[in-house]
């Protein structure tokens, strides 16, 4: 798309982090309230953008998140304990992701060593 061209509605069908969907529409998706989403957003786990009227606007990403903190609270997992088990799920998971990328670049600098 050119800079100066104007926004076609397919150009974010793939934007996992586009603001699609309006609160009823997400509360819908994952099967829960409004008032879910916003202690969600009240805990800080997720924080939606907010549409030139004010209203929430949802991602795909930040529905899956919705999603799992519904998982856990439907377990019995108390709301704050659920994000806080969230926050350090996706800690683990960068933590993880960064090993694997130094260990192969440690694995590359030995053979570039040796050869």
């Amino acid at each position: 798309m050119a800079p100066d061209s104007p926004p076609n509605a397919t150009d974010h069908l793939d934007d996992d982090d586009y603001p699609a969907y309006t609160m009823g529409r997400a509360a819908e998706l994952i099967g829960t309230t409004p008032a879910f989403l916003r202690a969600l957003g009240e805990a800080r786990l997720i924080t939606p953008l907010r549409s030139g009227g004010g209203h929430r606007r949802y991602s795909r990403y930040q529905l899956r998140i919705a999603a799992r903190a519904r998982e856990l609270v439907d377990q019995g997992t108390p709301i704050e304990a659920a994000c806080r088990i969230i926050i350090l799920e996706d800690q683990l998971e960068e933590a993880l992701r960064l090993n694997d990328e130094l260990r192969r670049r440690e694995s590359g600098a030995d053979r570039a060593d040796r050869g």
